[in-house]
């Protein structure tokens, strides 16, 4: 176990999902050895519950996110790489938040955070917006009530443009700031920001930091929201075990491995190296609480 500062940190993996269970192990230990600590991060009950577990099997570097992901407050997309075949070692779809089964696990130290939560209209109709909003508001709740930081996660619709798209048409951006604005006493992350300059000012303003993943690796689509967002406004994250950045695009993602997003950024923010990683260590420090 590593006993000092680590050099990156991966805000945003889940290394507790079905991907890893024939080396979940040796996959944190890679990390640990490499000055790398990580946050994996809740999608619903049971996922939530593995995340904090995996957490205390730990001294230290491993921490815990707990919550409910937008997508999963309805029936949605089977995942086997989150939830295994059938997911038949998990709860069904369609969960109702439930406050107090969540607010037992935020009283363990090693939970930083209320999330992933948000809004999600990539597959949605008005119902399901509905009850994506419902469950963000009482996580917004229950964040203020622990004094913890948001994991956000947003994403617009497939055919809707970056930025507003038609008049009418729903933003999961904007929809969810506006229910920040009413509700959070809080702060927090924008994780796998894949927003316009415009969305990103909007939450940098709100005093959200925005996360990047290995996409940034292979698409220069984001490269002007990093320029302008400032160093201490950013985090970096690898979302394992998908989206791996370059050299291993296409292989599956682990915490190790976000030291590239971290090389890239310095690249596109034309830093050195290693004050981008100092600086995404003080930001972490500062919004989740992480003793060093």
């Amino acid at each position: 176990m590593p006993q000092r500062k680590p050099k990156f940190i991966d805000i945003h993996s889940h290394v507790h999902f079905i991907a890893f269970n024939e080396d979940r192990d040796e996959v944190i230990k890679r990390a640990l050895d490499n000055d790398t600590w990580l946050i994996n991060v809740g999608t619903q009950i049971d996922t939530s519950r593995h995340a904090v577990e995996l957490a205390n099997e730990y001294k230290e570097g491993v921490y815990a996110i707990v919550g409910l992901h937008p997508i999963h407050t309805g029936a949605s997309f089977h995942d086997e790489k989150e939830l295994g075949e059938g997911g038949k070692e998990f709860t069904s779809r369609g969960e109702i938040f439930d406050k107090n089964a969540y607010r037992e696990f935020l009283k363990d130290p090693k939970v930083v955070g209320i999330g992933e939560c948000g809004l999600d209209y990539y597959r949605c109709d008005n119902e399901s917006i509905s009850k994506q909003k419902k469950a963000f508001i009482e996580q917004i709740e229950l964040a203020n009530e622990f004094n913890k930081p948001l994991m956000l996660h947003i994403r617009n619709n497939q055919k809707q443009e970056l930025i507003t798209g038609k008049e009418g048409e729903p933003n999961a951006y904007l929809d969810a700031l506006d229910l920040l604005k009413k509700y959070a006493k809080v702060k927090g992350d924008v994780h796998f920001f894949a927003g316009s300059t415009e969305e990103a000012k909007a939450f940098l303003d709100f005093g959200f930091t925005l996360s990047f993943t290995g996409v940034i690796t292979f698409t220069h689509d984001y490269d002007e929201v990093i320029k302008s967002t400032p160093l201490n406004m950013i985090m970096t994250e690898t979302d394992c075990p998908y989206v791996a950045p370059v050299p291993y695009r296409g292989q599956r993602n682990e915490p190790s491995y976000v030291s590239e997003i971290v090389k890239r950024i310095a690249l596109i923010k034309n830093l050195p190296e290693g004050e981008v990683a100092e600086a995404i260590i003080a930001n972490v420090k500062r919004v989740f609480g992480i003793a060093f």
